[in-house]
């Protein structure tokens, strides 16, 4: 492994232990130059499926273009890395649970705005503003439309009854 720091190759292994989702290694190295410390993730190499992009081109999955995309939609916003990451896994089990050898682009993004809908209402509009390249205004405002009305069902649903008027 090499030192994100000055680059060699020449570390050693502190301390491992079975990270918090279950699914990877979390691995504290030392640098045996520089003498500072760098954290890995060890996981299993998964069969996972090629995207297919809106252009016909297929690509490898790759779990780290969910995680930057879910990061900028958060940037400024009250979420931690490590929910971020508990997405990006989440959304990663579901596409290998599939197991389909190939899978729209599209199938991910709905994945991630679904997520982002029940976690940050401001990061889910970032993110859909982008991912469903809005023509115009009223396209996205209908969009906001949508997300207020449902966000006004959900309150409903969750809501008491209002209490019976007091006896006169």
């Amino acid at each position: 492994m090499r030192c994100p720091f000055c680059e060699k190759l020449d570390n050693k292994v502190i301390d491992s232990r079975l990270s918090n989702d279950g699914e990877s290694i979390r691995r504290r190295r030392e640098c045996l130059e520089c003498k500072r410390r760098f954290t890995t993730y060890e996981r299993s190499e998964q069969a996972l499926p090629l995207v297919i992009k809106k252009d016909g081109r297929r690509e490898t999955f790759n779990r780290n273009k969910i995680l930057a995309g879910l990061q900028k939609a958060c940037e400024k916003r009250p979420v931690s890395i490590e929910t971020l990451q508990e997405i990006v896994e989440r959304i990663t089990r579901k596409i290998q649970e599939l197991g389909e050898s190939e899978i729209p682009g599209q199938r991910i993004g709905q994945e991630v705005m679904e997520e982002l809908s029940r976690l940050d209402q401001v990061a889910y509009v970032r993110f859909a503003s982008v991912y469903r390249d809005f023509k115009d205004l009223h396209a996205f405002m209908a969009e906001l439309k949508s997300l207020i009305r449902d966000d006004h069902k959900e309150s409903a649903a969750g809501a008491t009854p209002p209490a019976p008027p007091p006896p006169r």
